[in-house]
Protein backbone atom coordinates (compact mmCIF):
# COMPACT_ATOMS: atom_id res chain seq x y z
CA UNK A 1 0.00 0.00 0.00
CA UNK A 2 2.96 2.36 0.65
CA UNK A 3 4.70 1.41 -2.69
CA UNK A 4 1.51 2.28 -4.75
CA UNK A 5 0.64 6.03 -2.45
CA UNK A 6 4.60 6.67 -3.49
CA UNK A 7 3.98 5.81 -6.83
CA UNK A 8 0.47 8.24 -7.32
CA UNK A 9 2.37 10.73 -5.30
CA UNK A 10 5.42 10.91 -7.40
CA UNK A 11 2.52 10.76 -10.58
CA UNK A 12 1.01 13.36 -9.33
CA UNK A 13 3.60 15.72 -8.56
CA UNK A 14 5.03 15.04 -12.08
CA UNK A 15 2.12 16.09 -13.62
CA UNK A 16 1.87 19.40 -11.41
CA UNK A 17 5.42 20.03 -12.71
CA UNK A 18 5.38 18.89 -16.17
CA UNK A 19 1.74 18.88 -17.67
CA UNK A 20 -0.45 16.84 -18.23
CA UNK A 21 0.62 14.05 -20.39
CA UNK A 22 -1.34 15.47 -23.61
CA UNK A 23 -0.32 19.12 -23.19
CA UNK A 24 3.51 17.72 -23.29
CA UNK A 25 2.78 16.41 -26.98
CA UNK A 26 3.39 19.93 -28.96
CA UNK A 27 6.78 20.42 -27.04
CA UNK A 28 8.18 16.80 -28.89
CA UNK A 29 6.83 18.23 -32.30
CA UNK A 30 9.52 19.50 -34.45
CA UNK A 31 8.74 22.54 -36.13
CA UNK A 32 8.26 23.27 -40.10
CA UNK A 33 8.64 26.28 -41.69
CA UNK A 34 7.31 26.92 -45.96
CA UNK A 35 10.83 27.52 -46.92
CA UNK A 36 12.08 24.24 -45.94
CA UNK A 37 9.26 21.78 -47.77
CA UNK A 38 11.25 22.35 -50.82
CA UNK A 39 14.83 21.85 -51.93
CA UNK A 40 14.14 23.67 -55.29
CA UNK A 41 11.03 23.87 -57.99
CA UNK A 42 12.22 22.77 -61.70
CA UNK A 43 10.34 22.11 -64.96
CA UNK A 44 10.72 18.29 -64.05
CA UNK A 45 8.79 19.72 -60.79
CA UNK A 46 9.12 20.14 -57.02
CA UNK A 47 11.94 18.38 -55.01
CA UNK A 48 10.86 17.54 -51.45
CA UNK A 49 13.58 18.61 -49.17
CA UNK A 50 15.73 16.19 -47.12
CA UNK A 51 13.95 17.80 -43.71
CA UNK A 52 10.69 17.46 -45.21
CA UNK A 53 11.07 13.36 -46.55
CA UNK A 54 12.80 12.98 -42.80
CA UNK A 55 9.53 14.26 -40.72
CA UNK A 56 7.44 12.26 -42.45
CA UNK A 57 5.44 10.51 -40.33
CA UNK A 58 6.34 12.00 -37.31
CA UNK A 59 5.12 15.40 -35.39
CA UNK A 60 5.44 18.49 -36.77
CA UNK A 61 4.15 22.23 -35.92
CA UNK A 62 3.66 25.05 -38.69
CA UNK A 63 2.51 28.23 -38.62
CA UNK A 64 0.46 29.93 -41.09
CA UNK A 65 -2.51 31.28 -42.70
CA UNK A 66 -5.95 29.47 -43.62
CA UNK A 67 -6.84 30.06 -47.26
CA UNK A 68 -10.24 30.87 -47.71
CA UNK A 69 -12.29 27.80 -46.87
CA UNK A 70 -15.07 26.03 -49.28
CA UNK A 71 -17.76 25.55 -46.60
CA UNK A 72 -18.40 27.13 -43.19
CA UNK A 73 -17.29 24.42 -40.44
CA UNK A 74 -14.30 22.71 -41.90
CA UNK A 75 -12.83 18.87 -42.06
CA UNK A 76 -9.90 20.04 -44.00
CA UNK A 77 -8.38 23.13 -44.67
CA UNK A 78 -5.35 24.43 -47.30
CA UNK A 79 -2.43 26.18 -44.60
CA UNK A 80 -0.82 28.98 -46.47
CA UNK A 81 2.64 30.77 -45.55
CA UNK A 82 0.61 34.41 -46.56
CA UNK A 83 -3.05 35.16 -46.00
CA UNK A 84 -4.54 34.30 -49.49
CA UNK A 85 -7.73 36.48 -50.93
CA UNK A 86 -9.48 33.26 -52.53
CA UNK A 87 -9.46 29.14 -52.27
CA UNK A 88 -6.06 27.91 -53.83
CA UNK A 89 -8.35 24.68 -55.01
CA UNK A 90 -10.86 27.54 -56.36
CA UNK A 91 -8.55 28.78 -59.11
CA UNK A 92 -6.53 27.06 -62.19
CA UNK A 93 -3.24 25.28 -60.65
CA UNK A 94 -0.84 28.15 -62.27
CA UNK A 95 -2.43 30.56 -59.16
CA UNK A 96 -1.77 27.89 -56.71
CA UNK A 97 1.49 28.92 -54.76
CA UNK A 98 3.77 26.15 -54.33
CA UNK A 99 4.08 25.69 -50.94
CA UNK A 100 0.61 25.03 -49.59
CA UNK A 101 -0.28 22.03 -47.12
CA UNK A 102 -3.72 20.27 -46.26
CA UNK A 103 -4.66 20.02 -42.72
CA UNK A 104 -6.83 17.14 -42.34
CA UNK A 105 -8.67 17.27 -39.15
CA UNK A 106 -9.92 13.94 -37.14
CA UNK A 107 -12.00 12.30 -38.02
CA UNK A 108 -15.63 14.04 -36.26
CA UNK A 109 -14.06 17.59 -35.51
CA UNK A 110 -15.12 20.15 -37.10
CA UNK A 111 -13.08 23.70 -37.21
CA UNK A 112 -14.32 27.36 -37.36
CA UNK A 113 -12.29 29.51 -40.37
CA UNK A 114 -9.92 32.00 -39.22
CA UNK A 115 -8.49 35.11 -40.95
CA UNK A 116 -5.14 34.94 -38.27
CA UNK A 117 -2.04 33.26 -37.90
CA UNK A 118 -2.58 29.85 -36.81
CA UNK A 119 -0.29 26.99 -35.44
CA UNK A 120 -1.40 23.08 -36.11
CA UNK A 121 0.44 20.66 -35.07
CA UNK A 122 0.25 16.86 -36.73
CA UNK A 123 0.87 14.03 -38.12
CA UNK A 124 3.12 14.95 -41.76
CA UNK A 125 2.28 12.98 -44.63
CA UNK A 126 4.36 13.48 -47.92
CA UNK A 127 3.60 12.26 -51.57
CA UNK A 128 1.09 12.70 -54.23
CA UNK A 129 -1.86 12.16 -52.90
CA UNK A 130 -5.75 12.17 -54.49
CA UNK A 131 -8.57 12.84 -51.98
CA UNK A 132 -11.12 10.27 -53.00
CA UNK A 133 -14.51 12.38 -51.52
CA UNK A 134 -13.28 15.98 -52.70
CA UNK A 135 -10.83 14.93 -55.75
CA UNK A 136 -8.16 17.31 -54.14
CA UNK A 137 -4.63 16.57 -54.74
CA UNK A 138 -2.05 17.31 -52.54
CA UNK A 139 2.00 16.91 -52.33
CA UNK A 140 1.98 17.59 -48.40
CA UNK A 141 -0.79 17.13 -45.58
CA UNK A 142 -0.92 17.48 -42.03
CA UNK A 143 -3.03 15.04 -40.35
CA UNK A 144 -3.87 17.63 -37.53
CA UNK A 145 -4.71 17.08 -33.66
CA UNK A 146 -4.49 20.48 -32.85
CA UNK A 147 -4.88 24.11 -33.91
CA UNK A 148 -4.33 27.06 -32.34
CA UNK A 149 -5.22 30.58 -33.35
CA UNK A 150 -2.06 32.63 -32.37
Amino acid sequence: MHRLLSRLLAALFAVLLLGPPALQADSGAATMKFSELYSRVTVRGIEFSPKLTGLAGKQVTMTGFMAPPLKPKLDFFVLTKAPMSSCPFCTTSADWPPDIVLVIMPDGKLLDPSIGAIRVTGRLEVGIKRDDETGFVSLVRLYAEKVENL
